[in-house]
């Protein structure tokens, strides 16, 4: 995955073919940021100014810029994944919520 952080914040980093730009967007905001640029070092001082912009906008406005999570969210899988994760959370002694929330945890940490 391609990730740039600044402050807290992130950004997914794609190639433009048809600008032959590199193209950030900005993630988890109230609203779209993005911003362009030829090289890493561009790339990283496009995202602080358009981040900027956004917070300004953002403070002016009076609204949240991040957009706010309830911490809920369903997940389908197969039955027989669904029994599978059962029977480990049983066997360590937790719920499937708290292993779930651990493998979770370990993905996002990468």
């Amino acid at each position: 995955m391609n990730l740039m952080s600044i402050d807290g914040y992130c950004a997914k980093i794609a190639y433009d073919e048809e600008l032959d730009l590199f193209r950030g967007e900005i993630l988890g905001l109230n609203g779209g940021a993005d911003f362009y640029g030829k090289t890493p070092e561009e790339l990283r001082a496009e995202f602080k100014n358009s981040l900027q912009v956004f917070l300004e906008v953002c403070a002016e406005k009076g609204i949240e810029p991040r957009r706010r999570f309830s911490g809920k969210f369903n997940l389908r899988i197969p039955p027989e994944l669904h029994e599978q994760l059962a029977i480990a959370a049983q066997a360590e002694g937790k719920s499937i919520n708290l292993l779930a929330q651990e493998a979770l945890r370990v993905r996002v940490a990468n």
